[in-house]
């Protein structure tokens, strides 16, 4: 697939050049500049390697879904569909996305002082028509991304050994922990500036009214 040429965030932010956003982004050029770097390390790698580009299209849409941000599933559900014909898993992503949905972060601190704030949740499991769509590498990915999304507090070795179990090899695992967190910086960095963009939209019509 080839690279590119426009930055990740900027496009589902929708953030266009010489635009107030724009310049906003632009006073924090390096870290504009990482961002865009970490997307192409991770979605546009030389070597896919252990992780097949649909499996890091398939997480990444899954992570979006579930962090009730449309426009980025939307764009990774679109890459899937040039990676790979498996529009079967599009529907299964989708279907799984839904039942996985939930609000956290919540799960169990160690015996101790911080118990208190011990929460239940949703521990999420891939329903059996996910698995025979997906197959059990592809889910247990999935399960692992919401573990590390809602329930941080939980990971502990068996988790990996899921994915061992699944055919994860161990630097598989350890993509998959680095494409679950830039996507989830990802989607917070584009809910952020969208809402940056209203609210100078708004003081902007705010500014003509009174003009």
């Amino acid at each position: 697939m080839g690279t590119e040429t426009s930055d990740i965030i900027d496009i589902l932010a929708g953030i266009e050049p010489g635009s107030s956003l724009d310049g906003i982004r632009a006073r924090r050029l390096q870290a504009r500049e990482n961002a865009q770097k970490s997307y192409i390390a991770l979605f546009e790698p030389v070597d896919f390697a252990d992780v097949a580009a649909a499996e890091r299209y398939a997480v990444a849409a899954f992570v979006a879904g579930v962090h009730d941000e449309p426009a980025a599933a939307g764009f990774y559900f679109a890459r899937l569909a040039k990676a790979a014909d498996r529009l079967d898993w599009v529907d299964a992503l989708k279907a799984e996305i839904e039942r996985a949905r939930t609000q956290g972060p919540y799960g169990a601190f160690p015996a101790g002082p911080l118990s208190v704030e011990d929460k239940a949740g949703l521990i999420y499991r891939t329903a059996g028509d996910g698995q025979r769509v997906l197959g059990a590498r592809l889910a247990a990915a999935l399960e692992h991304a919401h573990l590390l999304i809602f329930r941080p507090r939980d990971a502990a070795p068996a988790a990996m050994q899921a994915l061992l179990d699944a055919g994860w090899s161990t630097t598989a695992i350890v993509t998959l922990s680095q494409l679950v967190a830039f996507l989830s910086f990802q989607v917070r960095a584009v809910a952020g500036l969208r809402t940056l963009g209203a609210s100078l939209g708004h003081h902007a019509d705010a500014a003509a009214q009174a003009s």
